[in-house]
């Protein structure tokens, strides 16, 4: 069995993309399991919301997510979704073992959509920064990871999942197109302040954040996050 870790950033379909997998009979989803561990250990310049009571209900201990995902991937296949900022070493190597996808979108979009929760993100808030470097990091050691883009699977969900799946060596599942309205139980108990369009859906829909204006006051975050995205923009999987 095998452990799909997606990287992503925030407001990049990374929701969206668990949703998916979610319904699929052969695996497992997890829901940021290091999001404990990142709030405990991180200097964060930004309160997230439910903060508290993820520090109280989540594992904050790094090494016992690891061994409990590596546990539940000896009996089923287990997909994490998990953030790229919530890895906090430059060099994670239990990923290595792990079949990688980092999920990006263009960080205007991101940063316009983000800013709708947290008003004033920094670059380690979005996450494109080390999502950048965890791939250097798995190329590196010669586990390139598998590059995807929220603006690429829109095109054609279903194209583009099965590109995906047949990169990772599992079947595609007609399933993984649509689900049920109002969450699954694997969500995180911070799904009420970010999960309100995926829990309104039934399928991947173009979302509205894609065209929100950019906040005058973050176009110097969008300058320094782009030269990290243009040097994964060079990598995306292709949907066609």
């Amino acid at each position: 069995m095998k452990v799909i870790n997606l990287i992503s950033g925030p407001r990049n379909l990374s929701t969206a993309i668990m949703y998916s997998f979610a319904q699929r009979e052969d695996l497992k989803v997890l829901d940021e399991p290091f999001y404990g561990f990142y709030l405990k250990n991180a200097s964060l310049e930004n309160q997230h919301p439910s903060q508290q009571e993820i520090l109280q209900t989540k594992e904050l201990k790094e090494e016992k997510v690891i061994e409990s995902i590596n546990l539940l991937s000896e009996k089923q296949h287990v997909f994490v979704k998990g953030m790229a900022h919530h890895y906090l070493t430059e060099s994670p190597e239990f990923i290595l073992d792990w079949e990688n996808v980092i999920l990006i979108r263009h960080p205007k979009k991101l940063i316009a959509s983000f800013s709708k929760v947290i008003h004033t993100p920094t670059l380690n808030d979005i996450g494109i920064k080390k999502a950048s470097e965890l791939f250097l990091f798995l190329k590196k050691n010669e586990r390139t990871p598998i590059v995807i883009d929220s603006d690429e699977l829109l095109k054609n969900p279903e194209t583009y999942l099965e590109k995906l799946c047949d990169l990772l060596n599992i079947p595609f599942s007609d399933k993984m197109l649509q689900w049920k309205k109002g969450g699954i139980p694997e969500d995180g108990i911070w799904a009420k302040h970010w999960y309100g369009n995926v829990h309104n859906s039934e399928g991947f829909t173009f979302q509205k954040s894609s065209s929100q204006p950019l906040p005058k006051h973050l176009e110097p975050l969008l300058n320094e996050a782009l030269p990290y995205y243009e040097t994964l923009k060079n990598n995306i999987l292709t949907n066609s």
